[in-house]
């Protein structure tokens, strides 16, 4: 299992975004807001950390590792900006703070369907994760045939002025979900190719989701013949 894991988080760049920014002037202290990114970033490691743990305890024990690799995200300022005019929130920092909770996020690409959800067991059960929220995108895909399943959850993070539940967005999907999700996302965002072809690969991308989750859903009965 490999973390793409960046501990390092530029807060000095944060900020020059942040001056750049709509923000600037609406938020009356950025340094303030540069804190919250920093905290959000904090909580992915603690994340990262428990998942990392949870799949050497599953290697030893178990001999399979049901993650595959994991990447930490953090919200780029031109998003997150994108996200409070889309939702209409109040441009301060204790509203962002309050309703946006995919600051920070970690996305966990596991080998087969069912360790998605062997991972989230694991992980909501620990006493000091608490779930805010839950969209099982996987039994129930959206329109797009996009299948994953988004997590919030939050978990405490030790500062030297004390502690803070911190949200974390995880996203849990399988190999082949990822990869369907990676070319839906490029075909999204490719904006120099013609709409009439984005449509039809849309609608062949479609029907592979379906195809593809078939796949994996008799792999993972092979998987699971094998295992006795």
């Amino acid at each position: 299992m490999i973390l793409e894991r960046n501990n390092f988080m530029n807060l000095k760049q944060v900020m020059k975004d942040l001056e750049k920014s709509p923000l600037k002037g609406p938020v009356k202290n950025l340094k303030d807001l540069a804190e919250v990114y920093q905290l959000r970033h904090a909580g992915v490691n603690e994340i990262g950390t428990k998942l990392e743990n949870l799949d050497d305890e599953y290697s030893m024990n178990y001999d399979h590792n049901p993650i595959h690799h994991m990447e930490e995200r953090m919200k780029s300022v031109r998003s997150l900006v994108g996200k409070v005019l889309k939702k209409r929130i109040p441009m301060n920092t204790k509203s962002i703070d309050n309703e946006i909770k995919d600051i920070g996020g970690i996305r966990v690409i596991t080998n087969y369907i069912d360790d998605v959800y062997r991972v989230e067991e694991a992980l909501v059960q620990q006493s000091d994760v608490t779930l805010l929220k839950r969209k099982d995108y996987i039994r129930d895909p959206k329109p797009s045939g996009y299948r994953s399943l988004h997590l919030v959850v939050s978990v405490p993070v030790f500062q030297s002025n004390g502690v803070f539940d911190v949200p974390v967005e995880v996203q849990l999907r399988t190999v082949g979900m990822d990869m369907w999700a990676s070319l839906e996302h490029k075909l999204r965002y490719k904006t120099n190719v013609p709409k009439k072809k984005v449509d039809q690969h849309a609608d062949n991308l479609k029907d592979y989701a379906a195809e593809l989750y078939d796949i994996e859903t008799r792999m993972q009965e092979i998987f699971r013949d094998l295992q006795g």
